[in-house]
């Protein structure tokens, strides 16, 4: 009983992301590109599956949701390491907030940013495979802001092929 409650749970918590993600103004691939790696917001991206939520604590105090195009999603469920080329992850952030109907429960507030991981090892050979995209509004953030993106990713979770998302179940 308890992981019928457990898995219930789960699917409202995708629904609710699902809805969430269409909360974020869409952009599409033909828009603006990210500096040094020349990433651009993915077409449909809000209509991907789920890979995981995520509460950020202090000082960003975000919720996050992280969904992945198909090639992530076969490679999460497979459990492949490392990610195929074409792998495109992407997180959207909301400002945290409490919910105004239900006190225990937090909502998304004003939306932070939009960034995009993707694999194509030849092009980013330098950066372990992976190009990095940060967007706010649907445009790009400075370049000072992208060249953090690797090397964070780098001293982290190099082992997981520079992703520090798991995949939830």
């Amino acid at each position: 009983m308890k992981a019928v409650h457990i898995i219930g749970l789960l699917a409202a918590a995708a629904g609710t992301v699902l809805g969430l993600v269409g909360a974020v103004q869409a952009f599409d691939n033909r828009g603006p590109v990210a500096p040094i790696y020349g990433v651009r917001l993915p077409e449909g991206y809000r209509d991907w599956p789920l890979v995981a939520p995520a509460q950020e604590a202090a000082p960003l105090d975000e919720l996050r949701v992280v969904v992945g195009n198909p090639k992530a999603m076969r490679a999460y469920r497979g459990k492949v390491q490392p990610f195929p080329d074409g792998t495109v992850l992407v997180k959207l952030a909301w400002k945290h907030e409490p919910s105004p109907d239900f006190a225990p429960a937090s909502v998304p507030g004003a939306a932070t940013t939009v960034q995009v991981m993707v694999k194509d090892f030849r092009r980013y050979a330098a950066t372990g495979g992976w190009g990095y995209g940060r967007f706010i509004d649907g445009r790009p953030v400075d370049e000072a802001q992208h060249r953090t993106c690797h090397a964070c990713h780098a001293s982290r979770v190099k082992q997981r092929d520079y992703v520090f998302t798991r995949y939830a179940p």
